[in-house]
């Protein structure tokens, strides 16, 4: 496993995370097993992964939950624990962005009692609620880190315009943004900032929710209830579009002696300004393959092959 520090701490953290969204992120996917999700974290942190990503709406509090529990068997100083808040679920009828202080610092306090810690390494304000002003809701973040209580502070789903106001006073230490070979949006003006300001960029979604993954083809439905329907790449013409680029991206990972999604995880690690990748999971040895990615390293070819494939129908 390769290692590396988030920007503006002393934190140091694996190539390879864990996203945790499929750990106990029951309003999320459809039959998760939480002794599956448990193991999962665990056999993570067992292989050298110390980078663990949740939030507190994943399960409305049961992934920081369950990841919680399994930390305990562990020394504190052998992870790296972040989680985001503000979405207000305090009516689970009414789930809302909620970036006010006062709901901000709430949301850190129940964080800290599910996970069972006394402080998380990096805390992020999950969606703006384009209400509160980031001069409050930042500087309450600061606050908190101030008392101890988070160690870094980060973003996520910000436009660039509020990722500049957000940032401010130079607070932000990591921003969390969709980003994979199959949505290269943040390359336009995200990446390109958060290099120049000495922000760690982390991306979300590295395997394209799934379709990196190696397991969809032409015929694959979603459940009805899945929340991946919402996603255009999962949609009409450009999910049939998107299924020829990955038919193409196996060949890659083929030549390459590799999977499909390591060549994913390796070719975002690559990428100037990404210093970490959070792959999600629901069984154990999901992160057994995962962790492999960690040693890739493709070359300049292979990287302008896997562009011309990226490029087509753009």
């Amino acid at each position: 496993m390769n290692y590396t520090k988030l920007k503006k701490s002393n934190l140091e953290i694996s190539a390879i995370g864990l996203g945790t969204n499929a750990v106990g992120g029951h309003n999320l996917f459809q039959n998760l097993n939480e002794q599956d999700g448990k193991d999962l974290v665990r056999e993570a942190l067992n292989l050298g992964v110390t980078f663990i990503d949740t939030a507190d709406i994943y399960g409305l509090g049961r992934s920081e939950e369950l990841v919680g529990e399994v930390l305990k068997e562990f020394e504190r100083d052998d992870f790296i624990i972040a989680t985001k808040g503000a979405q207000n679920f305090t009516n689970l009828d009414d789930v809302k962005a909620d970036n006010r202080p006062e709901y901000l610092r709430e949301a850190v306090e129940k964080s800290l009692q599910r996970l069972q810690l006394d402080y998380v390494d990096l805390y992020y304000l999950h969606f703006p609620d384009n209400k509160t002003p980031f001069s409050e809701s930042i500087g309450e973040l600061a606050r908190l880190k101030e008392e101890g209580k988070i160690r870094s502070i980060g973003v996520s789903n910000l436009s660039i315009e509020q990722l500049k106001e957000a940032d401010a006073h130079g607070d932000i230490s990591v921003l969390q943004s969709p980003y994979n070979m199959l949505d290269r949006s943040s390359e336009e003006e995200l990446l390109p900032y958060t290099r120049e300001n000495n922000i760690s960029f982390i991306p979300y979604g590295p395997l394209a929710f799934g379709l990196l993954g190696g397991g969809f083809t032409k015929e694959t439905k979603l459940d009805a209830a899945d929340w991946r329907n919402s996603i255009p790449l999962f949609q009409g013409e450009q999910y049939i579009q998107t299924l020829d680029k990955v038919d193409e991206l196996n060949k890659v990972a083929a030549r390459k002696n590799t999977t499909l999604p390591n060549l994913a995880l390796a070719w975002l690690l690559a990428q100037e300004g990404v210093d970490a990748v959070i792959p999600g999971g629901k069984r154990k040895e999901r992160i057994r393959e995962n962790v492999k990615a960690s040693d890739i390293r493709l070359s300049k070819e292979e990287l302008q092959a896997i562009g011309e494939i990226l490029n087509k129908n753009e």
